[in-house]
């Protein structure tokens, strides 16, 4: 009995520090409240460890805990995905596709004019696109604020024509980002899917403060593993087009949807501790042989960085083209 109750009185304490820290963060009402719910919630789940771990009164103490567990649960359960909210101008409206045969039309593929990262004319367009005609995807990594954290996106090639799907957080108006929430159904998972000379151009030409380093790699895939990771990534845009979906913050991210899209080939790279700290994660796809390995690691990420070249081509019609102008494993065309 006596290991039990420790036992028990661990994972109780488990429980009270992740789902107060839940409720502390992400729960109902305005900031007082939240603390005042959590505390009380952090109370019962306390007092039931005590309780264990001595030896008294530990049952009444346990059920009174469950009772406030079970309330906790029921308003995680409560909290439900919509695309009905008023999103941020970056993500407020949704692509999707329509496949015929070896024809692809994405529609609302975002194309903002920037003057800066807050100041921009929304556009969007369609475009059909030819599934014999891709031959590439490209790996994007941007960093901001050291090199463990990268938001990781990709870019798929058309010959001449790249398609980027970068997945991010759905935030509201007014609403910033945090890893916290992102564990605890604050946000909704996007798909924004664009133009290169808006994903990419408004991070290396456009985000000052703080600025962000992009780097681009081609990686090494056969044809016929592209176009399956292509119609997996279709799929999912035209399902969270019909039906939202939650972000969170480590299982359903940027980095660790590209992983499980690509596990649609046998070949897959497993899951690793690079990828959750995804600023390794390019890192980790050249030890797996994804990336070119003509150069050590380090050469191939200086060499691979873009900001210059897409400062260089800004609005150019050909910026897909010269922001890959001399890149390691990519072939001139």
């Amino acid at each position: 009995m006596t290991v039990f109750r420790w036992l028990a009185a661990l994972v109780v304490l488990a429980l009270t520090f992740w789902w107060g820290l839940g409720v502390w963060v992400a729960g109902p009402g305005p900031d007082a409240v939240r603390l005042a719910f959590a505390g009380l919630y952090a109370l019962t789940g306390l007092a039931a460890v005590a309780c264990l771990v001595s030896g008294r009164r530990w049952k009444p103490a346990l059920a009174l805990y469950g009772v406030a567990l079970l309330a906790v649960l029921g308003w995680w359960a409560s909290l439900r995905p919509s695309n009905d909210r008023a999103w941020t101008p970056e993500v407020a409206r949704t692509a999707h596709a329509t496949i015929d045969g070896e024809r692809v039309t994405v529609h609302d593929i975002r194309n903002f004019d920037y003057r800066s990262e807050t100041d921009f004319t929304p556009a969007y367009y369609d475009r059909t696109f030819d599934l014999r005609a891709l031959d590439s995807v490209d790996l994007l990594a941007v960093y901001w604020m050291g090199p463990a954290i990268a938001h990781m996106f990709v870019s798929f090639g058309f010959g001449d024509d790249h398609l980027a799907v970068s997945i991010e957080a759905r935030k509201v108006r007014g609403e910033g980002y945090s890893s916290l929430k992102g564990f605890f159904r604050q946000y909704e998972l996007v798909y924004v899917v664009a133009d290169e000379r808006d994903v990419v151009r408004v991070r290396t030409n456009y985000r000052k403060d703080p600025p962000e380093d992009v780097y681009l790699y081609r990686t090494q895939s056969p044809r016929e593993n592209i176009r399956r990771i292509f119609l997996d990534y279709l799929r999912e845009i035209n399902a969270l087009h019909e039906r939202a979906q939650f972000y969170n913050t480590l299982t359903t991210n940027c980095t660790t949807n590209i992983l499980w899209h690509a596990r649609v080939n046998a070949t897959s790279v497993p899951l690793s501790w690079k990828v959750l700290v995804s600023g390794y994660a390019a890192e980790y796809a050249y030890e797996k042989g994804r990336l070119d390995r003509s150069l050590p690691f380090p050469e191939l990420q200086r060499r691979s960085r873009i900001n210059a070249r897409a400062q260089a081509a800004d609005q150019a019609p050909d910026f897909s083209r010269r922001i890959r102008q001399g890149l390691p494993g990519i072939a001139a065309r």
